[in-house]
């Protein structure tokens, strides 16, 4: 799946995270942790001393039957986006949206990749015959559950303590893929 997107002058491709993407993947983790580290359950010291072994499990879960990790490249090359999907735990008609970062170089509706990359995701999951996406949103990151809004998401009502801090709240979120 290649796909280009055009804005403000910006040319981007949205690509699957392949197999052999590991030290591209660790990269651009370790840059979502410093950048915006309440939207990721894990924490920037820790992920920078997972070995190569690790990073080489992440690319291969991600390329496993049922799951897209789909990135948008800039024009030189660098990685500045990433969007995954997985099935739901809990929900056999859902998959689950996460993984979700766009560089603050990247941001705002008129470059597009957010909203490129999403479409990319919701186009793989009706493909895969998903009747819904489902995502959670900390509910001290207003920026993302906008964009969530805005793309036709609604709370569901159902929340999980944040797992690297509990008094905090991951807030459900869901599309209808129909």
């Amino acid at each position: 799946m290649t796909r280009s997107v055009t804005g403000e002058s910006v040319t981007y491709r949205i690509e699957r995270i392949g197999r052999d993407d590991w030290q591209r993947l660790r990269t651009v983790r370790l840059a979502q942790l410093l950048d915006t580290p309440m939207a990721f359950g894990e924490i920037h010291a820790e992920a920078s001393r997972l070995g190569e072994g690790t990073w080489r499990a992440r690319t291969d879960w991600v390329n496993e039957p049922g799951r897209v990790g789909l990135v948008a490249v800039d024009a030189d090359g660098e990685w500045v986006a990433t969007m995954l999907s997985v099935p739901s735990k809990d929900h056999a008609d859902a998959v689950e949206l996460i993984g979700v970062w766009v560089d603050p170089e990247h941001r705002g509706r008129e470059r597009g990749v957010a909203d490129a990359m999403l479409d990319a995701v919701l186009a793989w999951a009706r493909g895969e015959g998903a009747a819904r996406m489902l995502l959670g949103v900390h509910e001290a990151n207003p920026r993302a559950a906008a964009f969530y809004l805005r793309r036709g998401f609604a709370y569901t009502g159902g929340e999980t303590p944040y797992v690297l801090d509990t008094s905090a709240r991951i807030l459900e979120m869901a599309l209808p893929l129909g």
